[in-house]
């Protein structure tokens, strides 16, 4: 008994990487339900129409703020490595930055969303521009969570991820009891938690750092050269995450809307599985020969079929009755693109475990290129399926763009790496390794 309270205190408590990769672990499974939570909430008492007009007022924050981000969050954690005795001065010229573009991307989004949220009542077009106060405490919120996680602090690093989502779960359960749960009290829901957290976190920085204009002009240089150097992936990697909402949101009604990202929201949860594969195949691959990356990638591929292949048939079987019984009848219409996206996730997930082949061999312009080749054939999809297709549209965009991203990935390890592609297979070895994962679970 003493030995499991022993264990639990590590994994809470541990400071060394195998306690901060199971907190990580933790903390994302905590998000993933908390995050379906509400999105039950919010599905059930706003109906299709008003989770699309929600999702609308929410989008664009964190959207505008990725994308005006100038890879300032990672070249933050390098420089911080680099030159450790200038965290103070380097802190604050980020964070300085960032909240100047966070302006920026503000004023963007005032000016800009009458334009593209035209199909929805003026209202809601209003309420979001006034969420977009929230862009320059988002930027800074990259800023600052890179700032903890270049210091080692990743317990608090993973609370400040999972806190504002508890407290939004808290706030809908409070709004739903009052009977106050409409599109525009959600929304502050998910916002308001999170300007609660930047104060957190910038009054716990600001303790260590002190924060000066002083040093903006010297090491402004140093982050912005690294930054912008990395601000084609992290555009790729937002855009690739988001764009299908950003372009349905143009394209749909607030009620079709609405019903897309329950559907999203529900399939996504399943790739939390091969997430889990990907957080630790990298470490254990890079700097091996090839033959070492290949095998054990290849490995991780079809081990992991075996899970995610399970909970994908589960759930085209019980789609209905699951999306009934968590959303209520409403949302029934959801049944057919949920389970093309339940698809899609088994593809995509297949895909992020592959190209770790490539990071490992330093070769991350192909992961860049499959991203770049999967967004512009989403985005091309998009536009082509959906005024046609509606809702369903929406998801054969994603099926298509994650087939070919995957045919791509395959397709390189000939043509980059110069070996044959991983099989896809399940054989002996791979059910060996399959249940002593179960044992060891046990």
């Amino acid at each position: 008994m003493n030995s499991i309270a022993a264990k639990f205190r590590w994994v809470l408590r541990g400071q060394d990487s195998a306690s901060a990769a199971l907190q990580t672990f933790l903390s994302k499974l905590i998000i993933l339900a908390v995050g379906l939570l509400t999105s039950i909430i919010t599905a059930r008492y706003l109906g299709p129409d008003g989770r699309g007009e929600q999702a609308a007022i929410v989008l664009w924050v964190q959207f505008l703020a990725y994308m005006i981000s100038f890879g300032l969050p990672v070249s933050l954690i390098y420089n911080l490595k680099r030159s450790p005795n200038n965290t103070s001065s380097l802190f604050s010229t980020a964070f300085l930055i960032s909240f100047g573009l966070g302006m920026i991307a503000a004023l963007i989004g005032v000016l800009g969303l009458p334009r593209w949220l035209e199909k929805y009542p003026p209202e809601v077009v209003q309420i979001a521009q006034w969420f977009m106060v929230g862009v320059p405490f988002t930027t800074a919120s990259g800023v600052m969570g890179a700032t903890l996680e270049g210091r080692g602090e990743f317990r608090f690093a993973n609370k400040v991820r999972t806190l504002p989502l508890i407290i939004t779960l808290s706030m809908l359960v409070g709004l739903v009891s009052t009977n106050n749960l409409t599109p525009s009290t959600s929304a502050l829901a998910y916002f308001l938690p999170n300007i609660v957290t930047f104060f957190w976190v910038l009054s716990h920085l600001w303790s260590i750092f002190r924060p000066s204009i002083q040093s903006l002009r010297s090491f402004s240089p140093p982050l912005l050269s690294y930054g912008i150097r990395s601000y084609g992936i992290d555009i790729l990697v937002t855009l690739s995450v988001q764009i299908d909402q950003v372009l349905v949101v143009g394209l749909l009604t607030p009620a079709s809307m609405g019903l897309y990202v329950v559907a999203l929201s529900l399939s996504r949860t399943l790739g939390v599985i091969q997430q889990s594969i990907v957080m630790v195949l990298f470490p254990k691959i890079a700097a091996r020969s090839t033959a070492e990356v290949v095998e054990t990638v290849g490995q991780a591929v079809r081990v992991g079929l075996v899970p995610i292949m399970i909970a994908a048939v589960s759930a085209l079987l019980i789609g209905p009755n699951l999306i009934h019984l968590l959303y209520g009848a409403n949302f029934l219409e959801i049944v057919t693109v949920f389970r093309i996206l339940v698809v899609e996730v088994v593809l995509s997930g297949t895909v992020q475990i592959l190209v770790q082949a490539f990071m490992a061999l330093e070769r991350p312009g192909i992961v860049t290129l499959t991203q770049g080749i999967g967004l512009g054939l989403t985005a091309v999809a998009m536009m082509l399926f959906v005024p046609t297709y509606g809702l369903i549209g929406a998801g054969l965009a994603l099926l298509c763009s994650s087939a070919m991203r995957l045919i791509f990935a395959i397709a390189c390890f000939p043509l980059v790496l110069k070996v044959a592609p991983p099989s896809l297979i399940f054989n002996r070895k791979d059910l060996q390794i399959f249940t002593q994962i179960m044992k060891r679970a046990r």
